[in-house]
């Protein structure tokens, strides 16, 4: 089965955003992928966490969710679209959702992120990020049975909380997605490390699209989305610039490498 990661550089222009995104799925198409995942924020990436107030959708409806729609009916893929904040109710907070939809166009799933990036970044003074003000953090769990394997649903910061990954494992999770927007101080240390710990300890595929390069109000990302085996090793990585990054994923030696090395059954609850 062949995936692929997309890398983009989004900006506050969501038209713009979905032509480059439909421009990069079509190319990962071209290349045999059947599983295609776009990066966090994709539709729409502001210069703070409050301009992503003028693109919220209501679930259901919008030029995002429309685009996804409409792009894994036409090029018969199966896409998880990164990012988009959806509102599903009242108040003034809305969920940061990754929508996963079939060929068929629907959607199979949607995963709110569970953990927001309240953080100030170490050693950058002017880099503050308070998520939780726009963003309502979401409480399920979500992996997916598809007929490509069982995917997992994660964004971003949820890949320093290794507890979400072990009840993945737990579901069967073969396949994870992570959507991200890292940034570059905590991308260049952390990233890598991060989501090769994920992969060996639940052993899984990881599929991890990132935003890449510098964005409204200077803010920059770090890019190197990648595909990683169960192993921990980097099957593709595209470290700079808007672009497609894909690979075969073996799921007869995932569960090979599982019978073999059983570690998802050894665990102990402490």
């Amino acid at each position: 089965m062949k995936v692929a990661a997309i890398q983009m550089t989004s900006t506050r222009d969501v038209a713009a955003n979905l032509r480059e995104a439909g421009l990069l799925v079509a190319d990962a198409a071209r290349q045999g992928a059947k599983l295609v995942v776009l990066p966090e924020n994709f539709s729409f990436l502001g210069a703070t966490d409050a301009d992503r107030v003028a693109a919220i959708e209501r679930f259901g409806d919008g030029p995002a969710q429309r685009f996804l729609a409409e792009t894994a009916e036409s090029l018969g893929l199966w896409i998880v679209g990164g990012t988009i904040p959806i509102r599903d109710g009242g108040g003034d907070r809305a969920s940061s959702r990754s929508l996963l939809l079939g060929p068929d166009g629907r959607v199979a799933a949607h995963y709110d992120k569970i953990h927001l990036f309240d953080v100030d970044v170490p050693g950058r003074s002017d880099e503050r990020y308070s998520e939780s003000k726009t963003t309502l953090a979401g409480t399920r769990v979500v992996a997916a049975q598809t007929p490509l394997a069982r995917i997992g649903m994660t964004v971003c910061y949820d890949i320093r909380f290794p507890a979400l990954f072990h009840r993945l494992s737990v579901l069967g999770t073969d396949v994870v997605v992570v959507p991200a927007a890292f940034t570059v101080p905590t991308g260049e240390v952390h990233w890598l490390p991060l989501l090769q710990a994920r992969a060996i300890e639940s052993l899984v595929y990881v599929v991890a699209a990132g935003q890449w390069g510098e964005h409204a109000g200077g803010r920059k990302t770090y890019g190197h989305s990648l595909i990683l085996g169960p192993w921990g090793e980097v099957l593709a990585e595209l470290p700079a610039g808007p672009g497609v990054v894909c690979a075969d994923l073996d799921m007869i030696r995932l569960g090979e490498l599982r019978r073999r090395f059983p570690t998802v059954q050894h665990r102990r609850e402490l």
